[in-house]
């Protein structure tokens, strides 16, 4: 008996050092599985190409990390959307996702997180957080623009950095595009092995955000999206308080809402955005 009593605790020594070694190597090499950055010059080109004047501009976040971002201004316009990528484009992929949104009628911050394109530094949970913050106080307190006036859109990555922000910050709306609940749901999604998502820093808790936005949001995802699931998008949803809605594009994937949706989604965006002008007006 002894002997088995040694051995049981051998094998649960044994059992407990492999999930250390485990979980520091999941944390050791935690952003480098999580994000994807291209740097430039891959996937810039001429935004003159897709018929786009931008104004490139530097922000600096509040842990001196210098980003890269374009402006694409509007004179008549007061609105701006602050546009947040997904995890393997950076605003130069982005050139065709702009064209589009610039014919909503606003103006519109596309921002390269930490990492990105030209931007500086590494990127991390924390960290792209603070890149949100910058865009945000450089549209308030260079470009001038109200916080109501800010409608705040993410695309899968982008879509927790968007929720993050719209849960601290005042704006006039938020539109998450073919976003995921949590970094734990997505984890568990991806590798099938049981508590591994607890080993990881990083949380990307949208599900729980979402309920902290004051302001109108709409939830946008594709219905064959194999990267993220619809569900996931129904859930955000169904957390989410109102004044909310839902706009399933059918057909879509995880990377071609805009192509997939076209018109239809572009009145959607501008009936949004328009709610807001409503509502203002009412309010005021």
């Amino acid at each position: 008996m002894p002997t088995l009593k040694r051995l049981a605790m051998t094998l649960l020594i044994g059992v407990v050092a492999g999930l250390i070694v485990v979980v520091i190597s999941v944390r050791m090499l935690e952003n480098q599985l999580i994000y994807f950055p291209p740097r430039y010059p891959e996937g810039f080109s001429s935004p003159e190409s897709h018929g786009l004047r931008v104004e490139e501009v530097w922000l600096t976040t509040k842990d001196k990390v210098r980003l890269n971002a374009w402006y694409l201004p509007n004179a008549s316009a007061r609105k701006v959307l602050l546009w947040f990528h997904g995890n393997a484009e950076n605003i130069g992929h982005g050139l065709g996702h702009l064209k589009y949104y610039s014919l909503l009628g606003t103006n519109v911050l596309a921002v390269d997180y930490r990492g990105y394109g030209k931007s500086e530094g590494s990127p991390d949970e924390a960290g792209i957080y603070h890149d949100a913050d910058a865009a945000y106080d450089y549209l308030v307190g260079v470009r001038h623009h109200r916080p109501e006036d800010i409608i705040v859109l993410g695309r899968s990555l982008g879509g927790a950095v968007a929720i993050d922000l719209a849960s601290r910050r005042k704006c006039g709306g938020l539109i998450v595009e073919s976003s995921f609940t949590t970094a734990r749901d997505m984890a568990r999604r991806m590798f099938r092995v049981p508590g591994l998502e607890y080993a990881a820093k990083s949380r990307f808790d949208s599900l729980a955000k979402i309920v902290r936005v004051r302001a109108p949001i709409l939830i946008v995802h594709g219905s064959r999206d194999a990267v993220v699931p619809f569900f996931m998008g129904q859930q955000l949803f169904e957390a989410a308080r109102e004044p909310e809605s839902f706009f399933p594009i059918e057909g879509a994937g995880h990377n071609d809402i805009v192509e997939v949706g076209g018109e239809r989604y572009l009145e959607r965006l501008r009936e949004f955005i328009g709610e807001r002008i409503v509502r203002r007006a009412s309010e005021g």
